[in-house]
């Protein structure tokens, strides 16, 4: 029985006496400010404290005299700033462009929850230098000396050991990507996420610009992520920990914020073994 089904958007589990064991690990950076972050992609969260509330209650209220016997109040917090594309998230469709093949593009809270929960499979690319894009030769190649395949609905996590910088100033300028052939390659084997643990899909975004302008092709900037014009795809990016996985033998769970109109959300991303 599977462990997670999904009708119309309503997802169902099987008996509790059925649930086997399980074990789950966080490929899911934190959230929280970071002074090394860009500005562009700076979270700020205000913490409130217990005694705050009492103020609130007093507007809603209840008298001092009423208060619970060592009740300080609740504890809140606000998100002052993040943006959807801050910390580990999954892109919708609608993020690359509006159209996909000619048809409106999916946003994020139109996404499938049964493309978000699916077997999962790691794909080593740690040996990949900065700025060499991942190929689909180099996939091939990795899944052939593992004896491995990718089969349609699967998740696919692309691992290149950059999650170390994350947090780093120089996080989302170094680092290798996905090229646009191996992107087509992954969504013509059924697979509908996938995901990669550098700051990007494709390779760095300041490398790109500069090459497009050496090389004067109007084709090549950002050529993974434009991939979903033709082809109707999410990825996910930011992912940690992925060093903690075997290459297979485990589910993912990457279900978003539910964010209506939105090009991407931050998601909590486990993979689970039973």
């Amino acid at each position: 029985m599977q462990i997670l089904s999904s009708i119309k958007g309503i997802l169902y589990l099987p008996p509790r006496n059925k649930l086997k064991p399980m074990k789950i690990i966080d490929l899911s950076k934190p959230i929280q400010y970071n002074k090394n972050d860009p500005s562009f992609m700076r979270v700020r969260i205000k913490h409130k404290a217990h005694k705050k509330a009492k103020l609130l209650l007093r507007f809603f209220g209840l008298p001092l005299r009423l208060f619970p016997k060592g009740f300080d109040g609740w504890a809140d917090d606000t998100i002052q700033k993040m943006g959807v594309h801050a910390t580990t998230h999954i892109d919708a469709p609608w993020h690359y462009s509006p159209t996909v093949d000619g048809k409106k593009a999916k946003t994020i809270d139109e996404i499938p929850l049964e493309w978000c929960f699916g077997e999962g499979i790691v794909i080593d690319m740690k040996h990949k230098k900065d700025f060499d894009p991942i190929t689909v030769a180099d996939i091939t190649t990795f899944l052939k000396e593992q004896n491995l395949s990718i089969e349609p609905k699967m998740i696919v996590l692309i691992k290149t050991g950059r999650d170390k910088f994350n947090g780093t100033k120089d996080f989302y300028k170094t680092g290798t990507g996905m090229s646009a052939e191996a992107t087509e390659w992954l969504i013509d084997q059924g697979i509908k996420v996938m995901g990669i643990d550098a700051w990007g899909w494709d390779l760095p975004l300041l490398y790109m610009a500069k090459k497009a302008k050496e090389m004067n092709d109007a084709n090549y900037f950002w050529e993974a992520h434009l991939v979903g014009q033709r082809k109707e795809y999410c990825h996910m990016e930011q992912l940690v920990n992925l060093d903690a996985l075997p290459y297979t033998g485990f589910k993912i769970a990457v279900f978003p914020l539910k964010i209506v109109g939105a090009s991407a959300a931050p998601a909590r991303v486990v993979a689970i073994f039973e």
